[in-house]
């Protein structure tokens, strides 16, 4: 159970702060940055969610707990000293990934394919998924940029590759199944 009675605790104002393994490391560490991006992402669906209701509500309010999910797996280093810890660490599992995948698919069924890329745009809950795209492509980079040097979770790498292309598929949705989306005209403006 978390418990936060006091906010601020000023045991970061060197510069650093603590792993979910108690490790300290700068606030510019490749993990701090990865899944300080995971959090950036998370604020990004509280603004898409401003325009959301019903299913896509749900959906969204699913990925929000999941990217706190990945943010608790990434801020734990040393996977392979998991079953040595006092509390089991919180990881992304593939069963995440696989719900992932089937939302996008059952969205998929009800769009036209593509014959132009699409710009960033439509209604204002397409427009706040396009950047939810772009913030979780980002943390995806950053994770597997920390996958280069440091151990990470393989399903919490899936887990963000995936959901950039949810949010993708969901702004089209969200723009009257792909009918609202705002094409791409090569060379428009020369």
């Amino acid at each position: 159970m978390v418990v936060l009675n006091k906010i601020y605790t000023r045991t970061g104002d060197k510069g650093d702060t603590a792993l979910g393994n108690g490790d300290r490391v700068a606030k510019n560490s490749a993990r701090v940055n990865a899944y300080g991006t995971v959090d950036e992402t998370n604020a990004t669906l509280g603004l898409a969610r401003l325009h959301a209701d019903g299913e896509m509500d749900a959906a969204l309010e699913r990925i929000q707990n999941d990217l706190f999910d990945l943010g608790a797996d990434l801020c734990r280093p040393e996977m392979e000293k998991d079953a040595e810890a006092e509390y089991p660490p919180l990881r992304i599992v593939q069963s995440q990934v696989d719900r992932l995948e089937a939302e996008i698919d059952a969205m998929n069924k009800t769009l036209t394919p593509l014959r132009s890329f699409i710009l960033p745009g439509g209604s204002p809950l397409a427009t706040h998924l396009h950047l939810c795209r772009t913030v979780s492509r980002r943390a995806e980079r950053l994770s597997v940029e920390l996958a280069q040097i440091e151990t990470v979770n393989p399903a919490a790498v899936k887990y963000l590759n995936r959901l950039s292309d949810w949010m993708f598929v969901a702004a089209r949705v969200a723009n009257d199944n792909g009918l609202a989306d705002v094409l791409w005209v090569p060379g428009a403006n020369r």
